[in-house]
Formats: C-alpha cells, sequence, structure tokens
C-alpha cells in the first residue's frame, strides 16, 4: 500500500489541474466558435458553451497514462481506452444531433477494450452472500453496465452543476469502497474521477460556465462503469448511483422508448414568474426526479442541486456500508 502513495498523489493531482487549467482556453475557444446553448433555467438570454468533454478526456487520459507508466495494469488501458470511446460516441452527438439509438450503441462498443484486454473477473460479488460465478452471461453484463452509467450520467445533467458535483460525490464514495475492500490499485485509478469532476465543478457551478455537454457526460459515466468492472465493486457502484438510476427509470418508465431528451416536447418541469423550477401539470410530461422534488413546492436551481447531492451522499454512505458488508464476508 506505501509504495502507492506516490503515484496516487501525482496522479490525483495532475487530473485536478489538468482539467483545472485546460478548461478557461477551452471555454474561449468555444466562445469564439459561437458553440453555446440557451441557459433554460435562466433570466434572459443567457448562453453557456459546450461541451466540456475535450478538457475532462485529457485530463483521464493525462493521469491514468502516468499512473499505468507506475503500475502497468491492464485495466488501467481499459479504463482510459473506454472512457476515450464513450467520449468520442458523445462528441458527434454534440457536434451533430443523433438518434436515440447511437448513445447505446457506441457505449456498446465502449466497452469492448474491457472484454478484449481481460481487464474483469467472471463473478459478481453480493454483500453477505459473496460472488456468483457467471462467466458467459458476465460479459452482458460488463456492455449493459458501460451502456447504463454513460447513458445515467447523461440524464442527471439536469441543471446547473449537477452532473459535476453529483460524480464528485459518486465517484470519491467508489474510491472509499475500494480501499475498504483493499484493492488498493483501482483505488488510486479511480481518484482521478473524483479530482477531474472537482475541478470541473468550479466551472460547472451555478452560474454555469460551460456544459458537459454528451461527450463531457458519456466520459464521466463510462469512466465510472469502467472502474466498477475492473474494480470488481458493480454492486458498490450501483448503490452509489442510486439517485441516477432511479432518474434513468422513471425517464424510461414514462416515456416507454430511447429516445433523446430534446425530442420530446413536454417538459416534467416549468419555470415560475421568479424563476424557479416546479412541477408541470402537463399528463403527457415525463417523470423524472426533479419533477419528484419540486412536486411539494417550487425551488430554486440551487435548491434542487442540493437536494440532489443530498440524495448522492445518502447513497455515497450507503454505498460504503455495502463495502463494509463485503468486507466482512471476504474474511
Amino acid at each position: 500500500m506505501t509504495e502507492l502513495i506516490v503515484p496516487g498523489i501525482i496522479t490525483s493531482v495532475i487530473a485536478f489541474f489538468t482539467v483545472y487549467f485546460s478548461m478557461p482556453p477551452l471555454i474561449k475557444i468555444l466562445h469564439k466558435n459561437n458553440q453555446a446553448v440557451r441557459d433554460i433555467h435562466k433570466k434572459g438570454e443567457v448562453m453557456v458553451v459546450r461541451p466540456a468533454g475535450p478538457s475532462l478526456i485529457l485530463g483521464v487520459i493525462a493521469s491514468e497514462a502516468v499512473l499505468y507508466a507506475f503500475l502497468q495494469l491492464n485495466e488501467i488501458l481499459a479504463i482510459i481506452f473506454t472512457t476515450a470511446i464513450a467520449f468520442l460516441i458523445g462528441y458527434v452527438d454534440d457536434k451533430r444531433v443523433m438518434g436515440g439509438w447511437f448513445k447505446p450503441i457506441g457505449l456498446a462498443v465502449a466497452a469492448l477494450p474491457i472484454i478484449f484486454l481481460g481487464a474483469y473477473e467472471s463473478d459478481l460479488a453480493f454483500p453477505l452472500f459473496g460472488a456468483v460465478q457467471i462467466p458467459i452471461l458476465y460479459i452482458a453484463i460488463i456492455i449493459f453496465m458501460i451502456v447504463i452509467t454513460g447513458n445515467t450520467i447523461n440524464s442527471i445533467d439536469v441543471a446547473n452543476g449537477i452532473a459535476s458535483g453529483f460524480m464528485v460525490i459518486s465517484g470519491f464514495s467508489l474510491s472509499i469502497a475500494l480501499f475498504i475492500l483493499q484493492n488498493y490499485e483501482i483505488a488510486i485509478a479511480s481518484l482521478p474521477l473524483g479530482f477531474i469532476a472537482l475541478a470541473f465543478y468550479k466551472y460547472h457551478k451555478i452560474p454555469s460556465k460551460i456544459f458537459p455537454g454528451d461527450s463531457g457526460a458519456l466520459t464521466f459515466g463510462a469512466m465510472y462503469g469502467a472502474i466498477a468492472i475492473v474494480g470488481q465493486v458493480e454492486v458498490i457502484a450501483a448503490v452509489a448511483l442510486l439517485p441516477a438510476i432511479l432518474n434513468s427509470f422513471l425517464f424510461l418508465a414514462s416515456v416507454k422508448r430511447i429516445v433523446e431528451h430534446r425530442e420530446l416536447n413536454h417538459k416534467p418541469v416549468e419555470l415560475t414568474e421568479d424563476f424557479k423550477l416546479r412541477a408541470t401539470n402537463d399528463k403527457k410530461a415525463r417523470i423524472s426526479l426533479v419533477r419528484l422534488i419540486v412536486a411539494g413546492k417550487a425551488l430554486s436551481e440551487r435548491e434542487v442541486a442540493i437536494a440532489i447531492f443530498k440524495l448522492a451522499l445518502f447513497s455515497g454512505v450507503l454505498a460504503i456500508i455495502t463495502a463494509f458488508m463485503m468486507e466482512v464476508k471476504l474474511q
């Protein structure tokens, strides 16, 4: 463990400062190229540039490549390649609006490096009950998980700072769980996710200077899913991600098909005259986590973000408790 302290510190520092310092010039370039969209939760024509994906993937590759130089693990290569492919899928969608089929199929392709590099174990670990051997089925689980985590983070990107703040909490929760389970190499490899999200949060928090875009959201989601698989903490990762998973489930249950959010005309929430969010009365509108949060009363964008962060913290604590339960079972 002690020999991993220096690589862990170096990797974390590179992850944080690569994004922290590369984001301002990216924002300037996007402004210059008029790559901006309207912030629908703000008064007036407030335009925010997107996507932040190029800066985020730069942080991922720079930090994980340095860590690979230290540890020489296929699992780290799998994280890099899976995340990079997911970024490219999202970047294509940022540049050209694709159909609802595009991201799930693209993310399925992004999962292939994990399989080809053999960076997984074909058992699924559960708290208290131990591991279940599912060698053939697990290949499908790998693909399914990358598709789910990628789209789930994309769906939780509903307001300023939420996707980045959510990933700070979930990412570090996953790292803590990996340390508890004494999977130290993957725990170190997971730290860049939290630090990248933390650096991005400075520019994404209210009022946002830049939006993640599909490339940024898929980068976060695919990296999270890849870490969960190579670290054998799939169940723990799902627990930490519960609010976002719930949001995706509500979306699919109400829409009943795979479709881009931008293709839907009926919005789940609307703005009041004082620019607070409240649940819409439109019966055709989809159900979402935000709609449930503001069902009782209208809330400001900041209050909605805080409510989601509280849910993320609760799920993160549950994930850490789950890790302790699995650690006891291993003993």
